[in-house]
């Protein structure tokens, strides 16, 4: 058994090598033949798909290189000095795909998507397999701490459950909010919002005069003019970033500029991702009508693909030196935000999408959101450093990251299966995911949240 289990991890590690710009290509390649496309078209869209990744890629990291200068500093400003440190996502990926049960965990989640396709329980076909550590680290961590691999099992197969539904849910917001039809994005870093927001946004709705006040890009641009264009507003918001981290003055233009240039290149960029994402989309509605009576399934992708919207890029920089600030003044806090404050994007996407681009609400609801990532954070930290050092890595202190335990989702199911009540709460957790399914899809229904999601057509 440890010989097959070790020869599974040695082919999926090979795979996850090769790097999502080698498995992309081949894995859209593959999904457009079984779609019934030609060879030709199935591979050009594959190509096309991944140039349009590997744009939004590039300026996710021009976004990165401009940001974390000023964050470092602003961090060094405030006079932070916790003794848990942001080590970012990186990190967290790495010890994730270097435990001895990930081929198995792997094979879980894969096959978990794959029956809840055929029952008609989720509409998501998760590509994304790469991003898979995001489901696998709180089993991986489970597994750490208690040893006993059914728990690990358990806690990556409702992890897993809970992100193949939050994307369901969400997907409406991905196409009618971000115009990218029939996709949804099952990653953690992005779904795990939905848990604080959706709640909170409702609560909001109900609340007279605060309900009303709606601040986007749009409204910005019809009073401020050109200097309402998100490129403008782009280069202002990475300026006053660079001030607030009192950088020299060529390097606080600097900011500006790359900033700017992200605003106005990334919209380009995701255009090129939906050229090529709609033969594969056409043939897919196609067969799947066919194949899985009328059923439309979604594919899913990694998150990347929406961060750039302009209303994200504003909450998020606007948000970074708030969490900053939250980090310093929240009573129990001991968690320095450091490597993950440049990709605070991908936390407040899926916040702003479900305020329909109102900045306002946005970053309203994202302080709660990222205050819960502080004290996810916290909690996970010792563990996660003693699984790191078991993995043959040294820090000097404890670590976390604004991702794997830290988020809202996997910090829960986490907790549950470690307390030494897990035979109860995780159940009881379980029946509570399920009485929130039958809610969203028996009560309320999809075309509502689908309804909800088309008024921002009409903004």
């Amino acid at each position: 058994m440890d010989a097959f289990i070790n020869g599974l991890y040695t082919v999926f590690q090979a795979l996850i090598n090769a790097g999502a710009y080698v498995m992309l290509p081949i894995i859209i390649t593959i999904l457009g033949l079984i779609f019934r496309l030609s060879p030709g078209k199935a591979f050009k869209s594959g190509i096309t798909i991944t140039c349009g990744f590997v744009g939004i890629n590039l300026l996710v990291n021009l976004l990165k290189s401009a940001v974390t200068p000023a964050a470092s500093a602003m961090v060094e400003n405030f006079g932070l000095n916790l003794d848990v440190t942001d080590v970012g996502w990186g990190a967290i990926s790495s010890i994730t795909w270097a435990s001895p049960i990930v081929a198995l965990l792997v094979f879980e989640i894969l096959g978990l998507n794959i029956l809840l396709l055929v029952l008609k329980k989720t509409t998501t076909m998760d590509v994304d397999i790469w991003n898979y550590h995001h489901m696998m680290i709180a089993g991986i961590l489970v597994f750490f701490v208690t040893g006993n691999i059914v728990w690990a099992l358990v806690a990556t197969a409702f992890t897993a459950i809970m992100t193949f539904k939050f994307s369901d849910w969400t997907k409406p917001l991905v196409s009618h909010f971000f115009g990218i039809p029939d996709v949804s994005l099952p990653t953690i870093s992005y779904t795990s919002s939905i848990i604080i927001a959706a709640p909170l946004n409702w609560l909001i709705d109900r609340i007279p005069g605060l309900r009303d006040v709606n601040f986007s890009i749009k409204n910005v641009q019809k009073y401020l003019g050109i200097f309402g264009d998100p490129m403008m507003l782009g280069f202002i918001l990475g300026c006053a970033m660079g001030a607030l981290a009192l950088m020299p003055i060529d390097q606080i233009f600097l900011t500006g500029v790359n900033v700017a240039a992200v605003m106005v290149l990334m919209p380009k960029m995701t255009a090129m991702f939906v050229e090529g994402l709609m033969p594969i989309s056409q043939a897919a509605q196609k067969f799947t009508s066919d194949k899985f009576g009328g059923q439309a399934l979604s594919i899913g992708l990694d998150a990347a693909v929406v961060v750039g919207n302009p209303e994200v890029i504003t909450t998020a920089l606007i948000m970074i030196p708030i969490t900053i600030l939250l980090a310093f003044i929240l009573p129990g806090n001991r968690m320095m935000p450091l490597a993950d404050l440049a990709v605070v994007t991908f936390r407040v996407a899926l916040v702003v999408a479900l305020c329909r681009g109102n900045v306002f609400r946005s970053i309203l609801i994202s302080i709660p959101v990222m205050a819960a990532i502080l004290y996810g954070g916290t909690f996970a930290a010792p563990y996660l450093t003693a699984y790191a050092t078991s993995t043959g890595l040294t820090f000097d202190g404890l670590i976390a990251s604004m991702a794997g335990p830290s988020l809202t989702q996997t910090a829960i199911v986490f907790w549950s299966c470690i307390s030494q009540y897990a035979i109860v709460i995780v159940p009881v957790l379980f029946i509570c995911f399920l009485g929130v399914w039958y809610l969203i899809e028996k009560k309320i229904g999809m075309d509502k949240i689908e309804a909800y999601a088309a008024k921002c057509d009409e903004q």
